[in-house]
């Protein structure tokens, strides 16, 4: 039979040649070579694979907030002023934390966004937490204002800012005037 001879199974020794087919397995030494060869790149490539999902970058984890509650504010002013509201937020809260103050600006910032119930809930913190704080008091007047709603309380918060601090009293008055023109007595 020469070189279209039948391999026996047990005879490893004999090598295949092209188109000679193994009892064993039925398959062609073309068709082994195929087979070796797609396994290779399968192996490759998950090899591969697992190698590059195991080579990550090295996370850097902040443990302590390197910046002071003055820094994070500043910064909210800065994200402000550019009309950043969301960035200003989120370092005004962060302010907030340990600075009572940033409570107005959150605020201020909320009743930017006309999102008047959160400017509400922070300026009413702002008040509770910083009881000399006319403007604090002012703006949630003026919110109440806007809103067409507390008005007795605004007038009453209005006047109170006036007496905290007369250095701003004409602001003040325009708030408390606007209030009295929308619920006279």
């Amino acid at each position: 039979m020469g070189e279209d001879k039948i391999l026996d199974i047990a005879d490893t020794s004999t090598k295949m040649k092209s188109g000679v087919r193994d009892r064993g397995l039925g398959i062609s030494k073309n068709q082994l070579q195929n087979l070796k060869s797609k396994i290779l790149s399968v192996l490759l490539l998950l090899m591969s694979a697992l190698l590059i999902l195991s080579c990550r970058l090295p996370r850097i984890i902040v443990l302590d907030d390197p910046l002071t509650p003055e820094e994070h504010l500043n910064l909210g002013v800065a994200y402000e002023k550019n009309k950043e509201l969301d960035p200003a937020i989120k370092e005004y809260k962060l302010a907030a934390e340990k600075l009572p103050l940033a409570y107005l600006y959150l605020g201020n910032t909320y009743f930017q966004k006309n999102e008047l119930d959160d400017a509400e809930k922070y300026f009413k913190m702002a008040v509770e937490k910083l009881p000399g704080n006319a403007d604090a008091r002012n703006n949630l007047a003026w919110l109440y204002y806007t809103k067409k709603t507390n008005l007795a309380e605004a007038e009453s918060l209005a006047l109170k800012a006036i007496e905290l601090n007369p250095a701003k009293g004409p602001i003040y008055r325009d708030t408390l005037e606007k209030i009295r023109a929308l619920n006279p007595r």
